[in-house]
């Protein structure tokens, strides 16, 4: 089989192991390899309160979408993610956001992520390592996608009475 690249996105909220979130996600960078963004701090989706860090990574690999994904629950798992609330307190998340086959959908996985155009913290890492990467069913790339999303709203001009 022939290489695929993978584009991981990577959140953590909670200590572990490695130490504070942004040292869990520096440490899963370091296992997994391939070329990773910076890591950067973000707001928490839903009920959760703390702070996130995130980061992306690109992976080469001959693995299929669902062997890889197995991958990344076995390292969350031996870095002490446990199932539990969505969008609770987590040591590591890995998403599997992107893939250069296309589009994979299977009852546990489905590539693109449903929901990663809506993130900027999966977005704003994903572009600067592969900003000219074009989604599988859009026309726009990752930076396009991001500055969409970031892009501040002008305020509507009003009329001024003389």
């Amino acid at each position: 089989m022939v290489a695929s690249i993978f584009l991981v996105a990577l959140g953590s909220n909670r200590c572990g192991r490695h130490g504070r979130p942004r040292d869990e996600v520096a440490a899963a960078l370091r296992l997994l390899g391939g070329r990773a963004a910076p890591i950067v701090a973000s707001a928490p989706l839903g009920p959760s309160t703390r702070t996130f860090a995130n980061s992306a990574v690109l992976i080469e690999s001959d693995a299929t979408p669902p062997e890889l994904l197995a991958r990344l629950k076995t390292i969350e798992r031996a870095f002490g993610r446990r199932r539990g609330r969505r969008w609770g307190a987590r040591v590591i998340d890995l998403d599997i956001i992107l893939w250069s086959g296309g589009a994979w959908r299977s009852p546990r996985l489905t590539i693109p992520h449903p929901a990663f155009r809506a993130r900027a913290f999966v977005l704003g890492p994903a572009a600067t390592i592969a900003p000219a990467w074009r989604v599988p069913g859009s026309a726009l790339t990752l930076r396009q996608l991001h500055a969409r999303l970031t892009r501040t709203r002008a305020a509507p001009n009003r009329l001024r009475s003389a």
